[in-house]
Formats: C-alpha cells, sequence, structure tokens
C-alpha cells in the first residue's frame, strides 16, 4: 500500500464513470475539478459519477475544487505580436484592440488598475513567463517596456507581475460562484489561486462559513509575496499546494526546487497536508511513458515528505489517464522503500496531543505494531499521527463522513469507519467490531489505538492502547 496520496484532475479523458473506477482502483485518492474550465453542470455531473463510482467499489476518495482566482491576461489583439527583443510595448490603461502603431506595440489587460502599483526597473512576464518586458517609463495613462527576448503573442495570453505586490482581491464573484457551488455539492477542499497573505485564506474560510461548506482550505502557493508570507499562510490554512507553474514565473526557475523542499518541510511541521503540484508527469499528456526526468521529480517529491502529487493535463486530457496513474503509483510504491520513516523526534510540540500521536507512532514503530488505528473527532489527530511519519498505515475511524473524506489526502492514513459517538469503552468496542467486520484488523496483528476522553471531544486525544487477540476479543464480547 502507498502512503503517499494522488490527486488526479478530471476533464474530456477521464470524465466517465468507468475511468474514474479504473483511475481510483490504480491509486487515485482524491479527484481535482479545475473550475478555469468547465459549467457548473458539467462539474455537477462529474461530481455526482465520482461519488458512484467510489460507492461502487466501496473506496472513498475526496474532491478537490481549485478555483481559477483572478487570472491577469492581456486583451484581444488584432493579429499576434511578432515580438524582438528590443521592441517597445505599451501597457495601456484603458481598453483597447492590441495593435501595432508606428513601430510600438499597444495592448491592454483585464486588470488594469495593477499599472498604477508598477515602478520603473519592474518586469512584465508575457505569455506566462515565454516573453519578458522591461518597465522602462510610467505614466498617467500607460506603462512602457522594452521587449528582452523574440517571442509571439496571441491574444489573452497569461501576465505575471513577478517585482510587484499586487494586493488584489484573490477571490473573484466567479469564484464566489464557484464556491457556493462547491458548498452546496459537499466538495472536500479547496484550493485558492495566487494567494498573496494569510488575509487571502481567512476571507476564503469567512465565504465558506457563509455558505455552510465544511470543506479544508488549501492555499496554492504560485506568487513570489505568497513564499515571503508562507509560515502566516501555513497557520491560517488546512493545507499547502506547492502551484510550481505560475510559481516557476514569479520566482527564478531555478529556485523552485529549494522552495518545494522549504514549503513542504514547513507544512510538515505545522500538520499540515501538502501537494506537490504542476508537469509532474507531462510528458504523459502525449505520451504512453514517463521521462526518466518526471520519474525523478514524483520520487524526489515523495522524499520530500509531500502528503500528495497531483496530476493536471495527464489525466485531464491525456491519452491514457489510467496509465498514468499506474506509472505514479509505481513511483511512489518504490520511492517508499527507501523512505526516511520515524521522524518522532524531528519536530516541536504545540500542544499534548502532539505528544500522544508522537509517542504512540513511536510506540507502534518498538512493538512492531501491523497499523495505527486513530479515533478522531475532527481528523486533526490523524495528521499529527501522519507527520511522525510511522511505517505503518494509520487507520482513522472518525464520527462524521466529511472528517472521514478530508483524510483522504493526508499521508499514510486510511480514513475508514464512521462510528457514532459514545462512552470511550462502547466507542472502542463499536470501533473494533466495525474494523474486524471490514476485515481491517486480524486477531492474529498487533495494533495501537488512540482516542480521546471524554469521547468526541475536539483536541481531547489522551488515550493509547495495545490491542491484540486478547483485547480484541474482550471488545467483540462487549457489543455481542
Amino acid at each position: 500500500m502507498k502512503k503517499t496520496k494522488i490527486v488526479a484532475t478530471i476533464g474530456p479523458s477521464s470524465d466517465s464513470i468507468e475511468v474514474i473506477k479504473s483511475l481510483i482502483i490504480e491509486g487515485v485518492n482524491v479527484f481535482r475539478l479545475n473550475f478555469s474550465h468547465g459549467t457548473h453542470e458539467y462539474h455537477q455531473s462529474t461530481i455526482t459519477k465520482i461519488k458512484e463510482a467510489s460507492n461502487a467499489l466501496g473506496i472513498r476518495v475526496g474532491i478537490l475544487q481549485d478555483i481559477c482566482g483572478p487570472k491577469i491576461r492581456i486583451g484581444t489583439l488584432n493579429e499576434p505580436f511578432e515580438l524582438k527583443a528590443g521592441d517597445r510595448l505599451n501597457v495601456l490603461k484603458e481598453s483597447i484592440i492590441g495593435r501595432k502603431n508606428g513601430e510600438i506595440y499597444e495592448l491592454s489587460i483585464n486588470q488594469p488598475q495593477i499599472l498604477s502599483l508598477l515602478k520603473e526597473g519592474e518586469y512584465i512576464y508575457l505569455y506566462d513567463g515565454m516573453i519578458k518586458a522591461k518597465v522602462v517609463k510610467c505614466l498617467p495613462d500607460m506603462i512602457e517596456t522594452v521587449i528582452e527576448n523574440d517571442g509571439i503573442l496571441s491574444s489573452n495570453k497569461g501576465v505575471n507581475f513577478p517585482n510587484t505586490k499586487l494586493n488584489i482581491d484573490v477571490i473573484t464573484q466567479k469564484d464566489r460562484a464557484d464556491m457556493l457551488f462547491g458548498a452546496q455539492n459537499g466538495v472536500d477542499f479547496v484550493a485558492i489561486s495566487f494567494v498573496q497573505n494569510a488575509n487571502d485564506i481567512i476571507n476564503a474560510k469567512a465565504i465558506l462559513k457563509e455558505f455552510g461548506s465544511s470543506a479544508k482550505v488549501f492555499a496554492k502557493i504560485e506568487k513570489f509575496d505568497a513564499v515571503e508570507n508562507i509560515d502566516s499562510i501555513i497557520e491560517a490554512s488546512d493545507g499547502i499546494m506547492v502551484a510550481r507553474g505560475d510559481l516557476g514565473i514569479e520566482v527564478p526557475y531555478y529556485k523552485v526546487p529549494t522552495i518545494q523542499k522549504l514549503i513542504i518541510k514547513k507544512a510538515n511541521a505545522a500538520n499540515r497536508p501538502v501537494i506537490t503540484a504542476t508537469q509532474m508527469m507531462l510528458s504523459m499528456a502525449k505520451s504512453q511513458s514517463a521521462t526518466r526526468a518526471e520519474i525523478s521529480d514524483v520520487a524526489n517529491a515523495v522524499l520530500d515528505g509531500t502528503d500528495a502529487v497531483m496530476l493536471s493535463e495527464e489525466s485531464a486530457v491525456g491519452i491514457n489517464p489510467v496509465a498514468v496513474v499506474k506509472s505514479m503509483s509505481a513511483t511512489i510504491v518504490q520511492s517508499e522503500l527507501i523512505y526516511p520513516y520515524g521522524k518522532f523526534d524531528e519536530f516541536e510540540f504545540a500542544d499534548e496531543t502532539d505528544m500522544v500521536a508522537s509517542a504512540s507512532s513511536h510506540l507502534a514503530q518498538r512493538i512492531g505494531a501491523n497499523a495505527i488505528i486513530s479515533i478522531t473527532s475532527s481528523g486533526s489527530s490523524a495528521i499529527k499521527m501522519a507527520r511522525n511519519r510511522p511505517t505503518m498505515p494509520i487507520i482513522a475511524v472518525t464520527h462524521d463522513e466529511s472528517v472521514a473524506r478530508s483524510l483522504t489526502i493526508v499521508w499514510g492514513v486510511t480514513p475508514s469507519l464512521v462510528v457514532p459517538q459514545n462512552q470511550l469503552n462502547l466507542l472502542l468496542a463499536n470501533t473494533i467490531k466495525g474494523l474486524k467486520d471490514a476485515n481491517l484488523i486480524s486477531d492474529e496483528a498487533t495494533y495501537t489505538l488512540t482516542a480521546g476522553y471524554p469521547a468526541g471531544k475536539i483536541g481531547s486525544t489522551n488515550y493509547i492502547r495495545i490491542l491484540r487477540k486478547e483485547q480484541i476479543k474482550y471488545y467483540l464480547n462487549e457489543v455481542k
């Protein structure tokens, strides 16, 4: 069983029940819905198919809603610009059809208020970083730039400002409508695009609370100022996504690997699940096999300590999504053979539940337990257990289905059972009977179990028990 989870984006290549079932069987734990594309009707249909496939297989999976955010783009051009190094390009504050005016190219962007923030010497990256333009003059009605490399620019291409703090609202009106749709359809995670600081996450959580959603909020780290504010963003978030596409434009490309490692390490230390995303096995969008470099990229993310690795185009529009997931799963399993398990003393303890999680993981390791059973109200105890990276699986037992699904993205955790809250002894008995009936535990194996007393109270995990044949038999007799 692999411990690192797989997030797969659903798209035209993978949106049938048959393919979704195959993806789950091959190792997908969470499905991503990309709200930069598709209608609500399309996503509604996809959610229905995911739930149907999950129920048919009896395997719990999560659904991640990735909202598009304020993607900045150039406007329409009357024809593609064939730009050469040294060409002059003006970005106007008024909305125009892009054109060549004598020897000077002119265009506008969809968020012109940003232009007032630019300073001479800063850069504008066009076509998602393919074309670099240096700001040489800031005027009341336009920004004058000089092109630094050749490239062909067409309408509606993305724009990045790698030196400029934009301080814009990262949740658009479209995003709010999408978040309401997600809340109404019970998505488990919401990824917030172009996060700049912790306030962006706080605002997103407030909106979801207004909509009655319990979805976990993941901050997508894809801007340079998000990297600068990473500690406060991690603290405010339920999880982190290292979105290496735009991040590789916003910061020098050669810094992305070290930033990835830094963010994963910080997220692990803070008990926040972390996803590593973008171009992990991109060649398999058009090829039947991944490159050796892509295999190494996935392996390195696993060894860095990521909770999950993510597929985008590869599973959404690729020629064989199932083969991609199969290759990624095999890479994860092989990489985990040399994984640095047992990080019991690596992290600071923020509270007593951190100590219980570390102690129970260490105990399980010392006695050679077959698995750790974590009875958890909020899911937090299982996440804290996973931070210690024990060699054995973590079987999570919750009191709520939404909590169970929120754990689908957490390293090494299998959310296996939902049981009602009860007095501790009855809770343990119901848990063990349920796991035994589902063939998830055996009389001949050894387990450690953690729970909270009083039962069902969030943050109360304070109970550790070793379970062997005699104890399992005792609790089974309790519910006869």
